[in-house]
């Protein structure tokens, strides 16, 4: 698989040097990405003993260390460089990853990843002039995508129409998969429903 991410040789010393204090045999650094795709994406380093990576992970061996990449957050990591910068107060290890907030999405990546795409870059920048904002809760098994509305939308007398017109529309549109957009507050557990 491609590097996805590039550590630069001082980033790389600078955190082998860390791993070394923890006296751990085959200590690790594991990357991941919380909530990918999404304006509150955070990018995280960690610590990873040997076991406490996933089978999933992607394996780069670097020179002094393992570096162990979250799967869900690979396509989210493009471009990201991490680097340390030495200064008189020791140094900064910096984190840059462009592409956290805003995938590079494709026809084949996840179908997740392509809701939230077409969610933060097309529907939301159109809502915050009201203050709101939707967000992708959960992708059911017959991909029907529940979202939830926030800011100004929650409550919002023309939500059912902004739902019907203009969000469900874009979204089936741009991903023919989708079978439906429920909001959150639609009770989607039907299994001890009364008929």
């Amino acid at each position: 698989m491609s590097q996805t991410i590039e550590i630069t040789e001082s980033a790389q010393d600078y955190l082998a040097d860390l791993l070394s204090r923890q006296d751990v045999e085959g200590i690790g650094v594991r990357v991941f990405i919380t909530q990918p795709g999404t304006p509150y994406a955070e990018t995280c380093l960690a610590y990873c003993r040997p076991g406490e990576e996933e089978e999933s992970d992607e394996r780069i061996p670097l020179e002094k260390f393992n570096l162990f990449l979250e799967k869900h957050s690979v396509a989210f990591l493009e471009d990201a460089v991490v680097d340390f910068n030495a200064d008189r107060m020791g140094g900064q290890l910096t984190i840059k990853a462009p592409n956290a907030k805003m995938p590079q999405v494709s026809e084949d990546s996840p179908l997740e990843d392509r809701v939230n795409y077409i969610l933060y870059s097309e529907i939301n920048p159109g809502l915050a002039a009201h203050g709101g904002e939707i967000r992708l809760i959960q992708l059911t098994e017959d991909n029907v995508a529940v979202l939830q509305f926030g800011g100004g939308c929650q409550g919002c007398a023309a939500v059912d129409i902004t739902l019907k017109q203009g969000v469900e529309k874009t979204l089936t549109e741009r991903i023919p998969e989708l079978t439906a957009i429920r909001d959150v507050t639609d009770h989607t557990d039907t299994t001890n429903a009364y008929y």
